[in-house]
């Protein structure tokens, strides 16, 4: 692949920008740094490493991230009130690909106030292997609630309870009380503030709400609020493994 098109795949701007760069002998090849001003060099994109401005960068062909979402921001890359998530992204990550919907999306939205495990990729088949219902991927969640607990209000979440706009009741795949507030809530679907109705359905309030895990990968942590690393081949084979 010619240099100018290995930037511009990675989301350093337009062709023209990126031939440019090159042109100007801002990027460099390999640890080495080794100097390049031609734009339509072929290089080898298997574990490639370049610098563009002094920031390395690893090719990748897809991108699949794991960020830690702190409060306060949206899920959005047009915000309402708080900030963007994606602003917690490097420029090439909300810019790879171009067109009307260049960058890596959400899989999924958490809520200004929640925290958590946010993944988030320019792979529409992932994010649909990982959001449609009829995968069941569980999403475990840490929800801390105003009132407390009781065995009856674990049972009904673990029977079903019924929503506002939807008939059919909504069940965890797993719930258990961790505290006299607190409880770990697994599910497999995704609705519109579900946690936070699922908790007043059964006449509780939810007061913190932090997403720990999403299939078999956990947010750990080394991973501060705020932070994002690249996902591993395994962990992305992982997630998109089918499930019995």
């Amino acid at each position: 692949m010619a240099l100018s098109e290995v930037l511009f795949s990675q989301g350093f701007g337009t062709r023209r920008v990126c031939s440019g760069l090159v042109q100007m002998g801002h990027v460099q090849l390999g640890e080495e740094r080794q100097p390049c001003d031609d734009p339509g060099l072929e290089v080898d994109t298997d574990g490639l490493v370049f610098w563009v401005q002094g920031l390395r960068w690893l090719y990748q062909e897809r991108a699949y991230l794991i960020l830690h979402k702190p409060a306060g921001y949206e899920c959005s890359q047009k915000p309402s009130t708080y900030p963007s998530v994606y602003t917690l992204l490097p420029g090439p990550l909300r810019q790879r690909g171009g067109g009307a919907a260049a960058g890596v999306q959400a899989v999924g939205r958490l809520d200004q106030d929640t925290t958590g495990l946010l993944l988030m990729t320019d792979d529409g088949k992932f994010i649909h292997r990982l959001t449609s219902p009829r995968h069941h991927v569980p999403k475990v969640y840490e929800v801390t609630v105003k009132h407390p607990l009781d065995e009856r209000q674990v049972a009904r979440l673990l029977e079903g309870v019924v929503l506002d706009d939807d008939p059919a009741p909504v069940r965890a795949a797993s719930c258990r009380a961790t505290g006299a507030h607190a409880l770990e809530l697994t599910l497999t679907e995704g609705k519109y503030h579900q946690v936070k109705r699922m908790l007043a359905a059964v006449g509780n309030r939810v007061e913190g709400l932090h997403r720990s895990r999403i299939g078999e990968l956990s947010l750990t942590a080394e991973l501060a609020p705020g932070q994002w690393r690249w996902l591993t081949s395994s962990e992305v084979d992982a997630l998109t493994r089918k499930r019995a």
